[in-house]
């Protein structure tokens, strides 16, 4: 079982014992998780330790450990260096890539986030859904004409209201995005080096200094899922970033999502569209798994399932 772990109070030490992640106060045992089943841990709080035979055992497993900042955004991210057998040649391939093949991969993904914001906005009732799915069809390879950001201006402003601004920095809304911005920032990191990629090669985002370019290409099909989430919590009074606001969030790597035919929770879908971009790399045809966009039932389900914990 996927789980994320959540470290939000202070003064506490990390560590592993005979399989499991022990959670410790002035050596007094508070909690423990079998480590098969931890997919993230994720830190906010300050004054914790850690062992480095947890941050090992987690490495072993696939793990990755995020790091947050006050604004619950994510600073740093530790993760394994090898998860795949072919991963020496799928990251030559990855890097060997031509500008072409890069700009076709991340108009799909382009037009993925915008087929889910616009599905989003009908689910709940606000307009714009016809204007972003004209807007996905005027997508072109490496999206020259920055349709993301056009998309995005209408889609903020239907979803959350005509006043608000997505800021990391901001407090309320903006920090509870954050917080599922990490989660599944984590969760595609852990599938792009499970394919044997690497997370700071990436597609469009391309900063220097940005070691995750390749995660932020690949989540953004996936952020829609955390704004659903949130517009709900919104609208029953919910702003401000505790523990029972964020395990709706952390529970959205299960969440299930229709892939071809079939139904997938969010972890698994992330895993198809990493794998899929790397035989992209191998193949040079620009060939990705994404998920279809959930139906009106579907978007209301999200994270649900939390309540009954």
């Amino acid at each position: 079982m996927d789980r994320i772990v959540d470290i939000a109070t202070d003064g506490l030490h990390l560590s592993a014992h005979r399989g499991f992640l022990i959670v410790a106060r002035d050596r007094e045992e508070q909690g423990r998780v079998a480590l098969d089943d931890v997919h993230a841990l994720i830190v906010h709080a300050h004054g914790v330790t850690w062992s480095t035979n947890l941050v090992v055992a987690l490495a072993e497993r696939g793990a990755i450990m995020v790091l947050c900042g006050p604004n619950h955004a994510p600073i740093a991210l530790m993760t394994p260096i090898d998860r795949h057998h072919a991963q020496g040649g799928r990251m030559r391939a990855q890097w060997e890539a031509g500008e072409p093949l890069r700009k076709q991969l991340w108009r799909k993904i382009v037009q993925a986030k915008i087929a889910m914001q616009a599905s989003l906005l009908d689910a709940t009732g606000a307009d714009g859904g016809d204007a972003l799915r004209f807007m996905v069809r005027r997508v072109r390879s490496g999206d020259p004409d920055n349709q993301e950001a056009q998309a995005a201006r209408r889609y903020w402003s239907a979803l959350f209201g005509l006043d608000f601004r997505r800021d990391r920095d901001a407090s309320g809304a903006n920090a509870l995005l954050n917080y599922g911005y990490a989660v599944m920032r984590a969760t595609v990191t852990r599938s792009i080096i499970a394919a044997g990629l690497h997370p700071s090669i990436g597609l469009h985002h391309k900063s220097g200094v940005n070691s995750f370019a390749l995660a932020d290409d690949l989540v953004e099909p996936f952020r829609p899922l955390v704004d659903a989430v949130v517009r709900r919590m919104g609208a029953e009074g919910v702003d401000v970033v505790t523990p029972a606001s964020k395990r709706p969030l952390a529970h959205l790597i299960g969440a299930d999502l229709r892939l071809r035919g079939a139904v997938s929770p969010v972890s698994v879908a992330a895993q198809r569209l990493a794998g899929s971009l790397a035989r992209s790399f191998e193949t040079g045809t620009p060939s990705l798994t994404l998920f279809d966009p959930p139906d009106p039932l579907g978007w209301n389900a999200l994270g649900r399932d939390a309540e009954s914990d």
